[in-house]
């Protein structure tokens, strides 16, 4: 097992990454909760939630509820309904919210535990590769139809516990949606952790690069939220390939795409982008070969209307004063922000969208 600690402003939490943790989780807690509970997905549900339910069999009261999977529940309705089964569980200030899922559930789990009696204790425990990315740093959110995460807070989770077994039973696509983050976390750190990655085939994964890829990813992201926590300055560069990728989802309809295969998409543009402005050296010929090798959705972009996507980029959350920010490379491993014109941006995008 790999444990890695996260220092944050409000307490100190441990990421265990590890097989078979979800079956030693009453061990594993840091309290002795007596009112529990877990908040997951219908597809989760089917695969892990007997197991949780049954290693918290010592838990006196033990509550549990499921939302359709995919992006669509992370809504206002989804979040108003998870409040009302905490009351109805009666859950007090002591008890313990458990996010079983992939990165909708912990956002969504997590907001809820952030707002309820104006914060209680969540755990993440992620299932899916995407989660990597989403279960460390505090960020908990739910959408609005204009944007991502548009109504969400900073609350750290009191521990995060990912069994990496739950990964086995993951779709080819949940896979491809997943290295979308990995590689974003490879882009911006380490060059030779992006050329081993540019020539992975993703169905030949085996566990223990999966496990490694995971890993690297975790320490990326824990060395730049305990930097800059409330994304005040460097933490900004975890939004790279995120500005169109969120613009993509909300165009799209959430669920329509993968939260990860469109950080890829938005990981093309980045690369071309900072090309075209910096002549920054970057693989774009390689990364293009991955994403097709891999078969991420970049033909999708001949159905987006550049001047939509600029509408939705206006939405998002990093936008400041109407000046849409992104994050751009001077080479792998040295990210900067700018701030780009409306004019110039959709000249980009229709560029882009032309040679598809």
């Amino acid at each position: 097992m790999t444990t890695i600690t996260i220092h944050s402003s409000t307490h100190d939490y441990e990421v265990e990454i590890g097989s078979g943790l979800r079956n030693q989780l009453a061990e594993r807690l840091l309290k002795n909760y007596q009112t529990v509970l877990v908040i997951t997905d219908t597809t989760v549900a089917g695969h892990y939630l007997n197991d949780i339910t049954n290693h918290l069999s010592s838990v006196e009261n033990l509550h549990t509820a499921v939302v359709p999977s995919g992006e669509s529940s992370k809504s206002m309705e989804h979040y108003r309904s998870l409040l009302d089964r905490c009351i109805d569980a009666q859950l007090d200030r002591h008890s313990l919210i458990i996010a079983l899922g992939g990165g909708m559930i912990g956002d969504l789990a997590g907001f809820v535990a952030s707002t309820y009696l104006r914060g209680i204790d969540y755990i993440q425990m992620p299932t899916s590769i995407l989660a990597h990315d989403s279960s460390v740093g505090g960020k908990v959110a739910i959408n609005h139809p204009k944007g991502k995460n548009l109504i969400g807070s900073f609350y750290n989770p009191k521990q995060v516990i990912y069994d990496v077994e739950t990964l086995k039973s993951l779709p080819e696509r949940e896979i491809r949606s997943g290295y979308g983050e990995v590689i974003k976390h490879a882009f911006l750190s380490d060059e030779s952790w992006l050329k081993s990655l540019l020539k992975q085939s993703l169905k030949d994964l085996t566990s223990q690069q999966l496990k490694q890829d995971l890993t690297k990813g975790v320490r990326v992201k824990a060395s730049i939220v305990e930097e800059d926590e409330r994304e005040a300055g460097i933490r900004k560069h975890l939004n790279l390939g995120h500005t169109l990728a969120h613009a993509i989802e909300a165009e799209l309809g959430y669920g329509e795409i993968t939260h990860g295969e469109a950080v890829a998409i938005g990981l093309l543009f980045t690369l071309q982008l900072s090309e075209n402005k910096n002549n920054a050296h970057l693989p774009i010929k390689d990364y293009v070969n991955w994403l097709e090798k891999n078969q991420y959705p970049t033909s999708i972009m001949t159905k987006l209307d550049p001047e939509q996507l600029l509408k939705r980029m206006k939405w998002d959350k990093k936008t400041v004063h109407q000046n849409i920010n992104f994050v751009l490379l001077e080479k792998t491993g040295s990210p900067y922000v700018i701030q780009m014109g409306d004019e110039e941006l959709v000249h980009e995008l229709k560029r882009m969208i032309s040679a598809r």
